[in-house]
């Protein structure tokens, strides 16, 4: 039985963490964004890579949302039109710092500078890359130099960083299958910070 006020009470419920998100993947994560899949596609994918990994629910949730800057800044769908980077990692990362844990935030912060890193230090990583993250490479400053990779590595969540790098990386797939968003709802809910 449902008691008078309910349903108003239900439609003045502010929406949660997850709805921000969903819509945000509903009205941008169709963009293809130089890859051959789109932004969603590519998120749900790294987060699957993560969660098949043994991940803590944090990471897998950094690398559900480690391109949603790409979700909160235009950026060419085309290649050819890049002419400088996006920074999408520090939009992203602002953004959710607003909402989660450096846990969660701060691999997404670093995922570009754990790209360079591993560019820097290991000589056949590059080669392993996409081409649009090959071309984005040059435009976020290339690999890192030695010094610029001792830095890194001093900085906290710089490992978690790199293992979501990787997922990252495996995640441009055609066709693979993958669990849908709503399955990350109650991860969104459980590891938002509390407004």
């Amino acid at each position: 039985m449902r008691l008078a006020g309910d349903h108003d009470a239900m439609t003045l419920a502010p929406p949660s963490v997850a709805d921000d998100i969903f819509a945000l993947f509903a009205a941008h994560g169709s963009a293809s964004y130089g890859e051959q899949i789109t932004v969603s596609e590519h998120c749900l994918q790294a987060a699957y890579f993560a969660r098949g990994a043994g991940a803590p629910a944090s990471l897998v949730l950094a690398a559900l949302l480690h391109d949603i800057g790409h979700l909160l800044g235009a950026a060419p769908e085309d290649l050819g039109e890049w002419r400088a980077d996006a920074q999408h990692e520090e939009i992203g990362a602002r953004w959710l710092a607003a909402r989660f844990p450096a846990e969660v935030t701060e691999p997404v912060r670093l995922h570009v500078p754990a790209k360079r890193y591993l560019c820097g230090t290991l000589p056949d990583y590059v080669s392993s890359l996409s081409p649009a993250s090959i071309v984005t490479l040059r435009l976020q400053g290339g690999p890192m130099s030695a010094e610029e990779a001792r830095q890194f590595v001093a900085r906290p969540h710089h490992a978690a960083a790199i293992e979501l790098r990787r997922w990252d990386d495996r995640g441009k797939q055609r066709n693979l299958t993958v669990p849908p968003l709503e399955s990350y709802r109650r991860l969104i809910d459980t590891l938002a910070d509390p407004l």
